[in-house]
């Protein structure tokens, strides 16, 4: 792996700690970054794992917020 993408790899992890959490796209950032990692590893499709972690933790995010309505009405 080139030092370079290190780098990038490890500006996006520390940046996941220090985004708020209540960014609009709940989720997306950690499941992107995620995603993007386990792509890279499984055949250089770094991009196209970040869009569907990115997709799968707002997904997953949207639904703990329903049911936490839910679960306080």
């Amino acid at each position: 792996m080139k030092p370079t993408m290190l780098v990038v790899a490890g500006i996006l992890a520390v940046s996941s700690f220090v985004v708020p959490q209540a960014a609009n796209a709940a989720g997306c950032l950690r499941g992107a970054v995620t995603g993007g990692v386990i792509g890279h590893y499984a055949g250089h499709h770094g991009l196209l794992g970040a869009g569907v972690g990115c997709a799968y933790e707002h997904h997953e995010a949207a639904k703990r917020a329903r049911e936490q309505d839910l679960s306080s009405a």
